[in-house]
């Protein structure tokens, strides 16, 4: 049976893999997944196709026996807390996050407010493989398709809510904003306003052809990364397409990975509120989180690189702190358990505001890493035996064999795995010395060239 779902949702290039015949079959198993009367609310993001996907999805719904509600253009974190707290049993969200304009997916949430789970993943995909569908009387059809428009103004509000509003506005932060042409900018930018911050918005206007590429990289920031000092902004923010990350970019223009951020963050929750509990991140995040939190006795959980596995793992357990991914998703449990590109904005500019002091001041106190991060077009089965060759490569040192392989030793780390979402290989290196990194990518490009010619 073949595996739709990836590390979140399905993705796939529009009208190559995700046709209208393909969309509705899925819509159907997803429809047929939940019980008869569920009330499902739907939402998307900005790309090309969307809103015919959407339609297909809605009327799939329909056709299942579900009450099916359109909150319209909306974040994944606002559209994944309005179903949390609305008292709605599950939703859908239409996006493919970071990937590439030609992309889009589906996400599938539960009534936590989290996508569903690998389990409950795999009991859509027999519905899907098998035909498994539910297709109710007509008679049973539920009314029309219901508008839902308030889900934005609910999530902004509850990101203001969390957060000491005072403090952060007698600051008076200037905040540059890149949603990158997406639905990030309906939301982040009224947050700042309510906070007293003024936003400074670049590639705001939602366009599917986007400025820059959705994923928020230093590569792809370049341009963003010089306006921060031109505008004299005392940081910024540059999201992906569905605003669920946050990368940073302090008032120098230097862009700084999530899992630094996330460091910045604990420290506050720990040291500023006064908030306890573990720390939930995969294998692709930096060990930096050890070393920085260590005099802070705050335990780390190492998990399977996606955020879904690190959200239930969250859940379940009952424990956490916050949890993280290196590209920017930051995960706050009292807010909820999803990765929320404006809750990080937030909780940001509440540490800025309390340790009066610049962002970059903040970052400097953190060990410093030498990083690279790349990625080789291949099969998932190629990148599988790739992974293997490093095992074979580096095998006299210690490895961690949760998602691909990663080669942890005293002065650097070495993680490749297969993307869960697109046809690649994602390697990302971390070391002291920049020398020994550039060494750490010659011997992976060289293994990758080996396994590429056979």
């Amino acid at each position: 049976m073949r595996k739709l779902f990836g590390t979140d949702g399905v993705r796939g290039i529009v009208g190559k893999e995700l046709t209208p015949l393909f969309i509705a079959r899925l819509a159907l198993a997803i429809g047929s997944y939940f019980g008869e009367g569920s009330r499902i609310l739907v939402g998307m993001d900005y790309r090309g196709g969307n809103e015919a996907i959407k339609k297909i999805v809605e009327g799939s719904l329909v056709f299942s026996g579900l009450k099916v509600y359109d909150a319209g253009l909306t974040p994944t974190p606002a559209l994944q807390h309005a179903v949390k707290t609305q008292g709605f049993d599950g939703g859908v969200m239409i996006t493919a996050s970071h990937n590439p304009p030609e992309y889009s997916g589906i996400k599938v949430i539960g009534p936590h407010g989290i996508e569903i789970d690998r389990d409950e993943e795999r009991i859509i995909e027999e519905y899907f493989h098998e035909e498994k569908y539910r297709i109710v009387d007509w008679r049973n059809y539920s009314e029309d398709v219901q508008r839902y428009p308030l889900v934005n103004e609910i999530y902004i509000n509850s990101v203001v809510s969390k957060v000491d509003v005072e403090r952060i506005s007698k600051r008076g932060f200037r905040v540059l904003v890149d949603p990158a042409n997406n639905v990030g900018v309906l939301t982040t930018p009224k947050i700042l306003r309510k906070l007293g911050a003024k936003p400074i918005v670049i590639n705001g206007n939602l366009d599917t052809q986007p400025y820059r590429y959705p994923e928020p990289t230093p590569e792809n920031l370049i341009d963003t990364a010089r306006l921060v000092p031109f505008y004299r902004c005392d940081l910024g923010v540059a999201h992906d397409g569905d605003a669920d990350r946050a990368i940073i970019i302090d008032e120098k223009g230097e862009v700084h990975w999530g899992d630094r951020t996330a460091v910045l963050l604990a420290k506050h929750l720990v040291l500023n509120r006064g908030e306890k509990g573990k720390i939930y991140t995969g294998v692709s995040s930096s060990t930096i989180i050890e070393e920085a939190l260590k005099p802070l006795n705050t335990e780390v959980v190492w998990l399977k690189v996606g955020s879904v596995d690190i959200a239930h793992a969250m859940r379940k357990a009952g424990d956490a702190l916050c949890g993280f991914e290196e590209n920017g998703g930051f995960m706050y449990p009292p807010h909820q358990f999803v990765r929320d590109g404006g809750m990080t904005t937030a909780l940001l500019l509440e540490y800025l505001a309390t340790e009066a002091r610049s962002i970059s001041d903040l970052y400097s106190e953190l060990p410093r890493y030498f990083t690279i991060k790349t990625k080789y077009k291949m099969s998932r089965d190629k990148a599988s035996i790739i992974v293997e060759k490093v095992k074979e490569e580096f095998r006299n040192e210690r490895l961690i064999t949760i998602d691909g392989v990663k080669v942890v030793s005293r002065d650097y780390w070495v993680l490749v795995r297969p993307s869960g979402t697109e046809p690649l290989l994602r390697v990302m290196i971390e070391a002291k010395d920049e020398a020994v990194a550039k060494q750490l990518l010659e011997r992976i490009d060289k293994l990758v060239k080996e396994a590429m010619n056979q």
